[in-house]
């Protein structure tokens, strides 16, 4: 029988499993060359969706800490990843967004005091190392703005995670995630309509279905237990597990699309599962005392 924390890491890594099927329906199902548009209709269908079932919205400081941390995790954070993807391979992004656990370990434990272990450093190193051999092929190529893009987007999202353990939740997490999904898809509408506008043709069927399946399963949905398992697990626990995405992006391209993995993709694919165990197992230092303050008090 599983314990309550390995029940917990299971259900927190079924958000980066649902964020690896984002490739497959972006390619097969959205409209080419509309990242913010993508982005946009993502994030803030979910949160409006979700702030209508919570029907709370922040108070006090929440306000703008709901704001920050939604632009972290979600407005720049998806608007950056979609840079990058349009302007690097996506070996190069994925590989680029592997050292976020190495970014998480060390903030954390400067701002949240968690022990930067060796085992978690080498874990980190490991988990990057697999991820490229899983991603990158020998055409990649390097793009300045693409580069510091993804680089952009892998610190944001680090930040937003480590922000969102010291912060704690005053709320649950599905109010949480809405505020940081409503915040963060304003800001993505901002720059759609700044940078894209709308669009000039009507979305078909497929399309909706691809951004209705985003939204609601790959964003609503994943973000809520993602979340949750920031509030409950180490910072640096919850960003290891993020490395799965890859790795279920090409178990589907695989199973449905009919890619054959390599010998390389193979070991990459076991030298990530492998980072990800490490860094589960690993000894992490009890959080300090006011981060386990309930949620009565933090609000």
């Amino acid at each position: 029988m599983l314990s309550n924390r390995s029940l917990l890491i299971l259900t927190t890594a079924m958000a980066p499993a649902l964020w690896g099927t984002t490739y497959l329906t972006t390619t097969t199902l959205l409209p080419e060359g509309r990242p913010l548009l993508a982005a946009t209709l993502r994030a803030l269908p979910a949160g409006l969706l979700l702030l209508a079932v919570c029907r709370q919205l922040p108070r006090g400081a929440w306000w703008w800490k709901s704001w920050v941390l939604g632009v972290l995790n979600i407005g720049a954070f998806f608007a950056l990843l979609f840079i990058a993807a349009y302007r690097l391979p996506g070996g190069v992004a994925a590989i680029v967004g592997g050292i976020q656990p190495l970014v998480v370990a060390l903030l954390a434990s400067r701002l949240l005091r968690e022990r930067l272990t060796a085992r978690v450093l080498v874990a980190g190193v490991t988990g990057v190392f697999g991820v490229a051999l899983i991603t990158l092929q020998a055409q990649a190529r390097l793009d300045a703005v693409g580069i510091l893009a993804a680089l952009g987007g892998t610190l944001s999202m680090a930040t937003g995670i480590v922000l969102s353990k010291k912060w704690g939740q005053p709320a649950a997490p599905l109010t949480t995630t809405a505020w940081q999904l409503v915040t963060g898809g304003l800001t993505l509408l901002v720059l759609m309509l700044a940078f894209e506008g709308l669009p000039s043709k009507a979305l078909t069927p497929s399309n909706l279905g691809g951004y209705a399946y985003l939204s609601m399963v790959g964003t609503a949905f994943a973000y809520v237990i993602w979340f949750r398992g920031i509030s409950r697990l180490p910072a640096s626990t919850t960003a290891f597990l993020g490395l799965l995405s890859p790795v279920v992006a090409i178990l589907l391209g695989s199973a449905i699309a009919g890619e054959t993995f390599t010998p390389f993709q193979i070991l990459g694919i076991f030298l990530v599962l492998g980072s990800v165990t490490a860094a589960i197992i690993a000894k992490s230092a009890k959080p300090p005392a006011e981060y386990e303050v309930s949620a009565e008090r933090r609000s």
